[in-house]
C-alpha cells in the first residue's frame, strides 16, 4: 500500500505534503514531486496537506496510472526531506486538467 502524487502536482509543486511526511518518501523533480512506493507507510498524512489534490491512495482506480511513474522518477530524484518553495505561478496551473505533458524528466536542483 502507498499513495501516489499525479498531475496534479505539475507545475504546482507547494511541497505542503513534504513537511508532514514522517519517513521522507517524497522526491523532486525540477517541477513535479512522486512518492516513492517502497518507503511510503500509508499513512495517509500527506493527501490532506496538498493543495492542488494531486495525491492519491493507491487503491483509488485514479491511481493507477501514476504508480510507475511515481516508482520511476523516484528512482531517479533526488530525495526531499524539507518543503521549499513552490514555483511562482502554482495556484494560476492549479486544477488544471491533463498536464503530464508538461512534466519535467530533470531532477529537482
Amino acid at each position: 500500500m502507498a499513495y501516489v502524487v499525479t498531475d496534479g502536482c505539475i507545475r504546482c509543486k507547494y511541497m505542503d505534503c513534504v513537511s508532514v511526511c514522517p519517513v521522507d518518501c517524497f522526491y523532486a523533480g525540477e517541477n513535479m514531486l512522486v512518492i516513492h512506493p517502497d518507503e511510503c507507510i500509508d499513512c495517509g498524512v500527506c493527501e490532506p496537506e496538498c493543495p492542488a489534490e494531486a495525491i492519491l491512495p493507491d487503491t483509488d482506480p485514479r491511481a493507477a496510472q501514476w504508480m510507475a511513474l511515481n516508482a520511476d522518477y523516484a528512482a531517479q530524484w533526488p530525495n526531499i526531506t524539507e518543503k521549499g518553495e513552490p514555483p511562482e505561478d502554482a495556484d494560476a496551473w492549479r486544477g488544471k486538467p491533463d498536464k503530464l505533458s508538461l512534466l519535467s524528466p530533470v531532477p529537482a536542483n
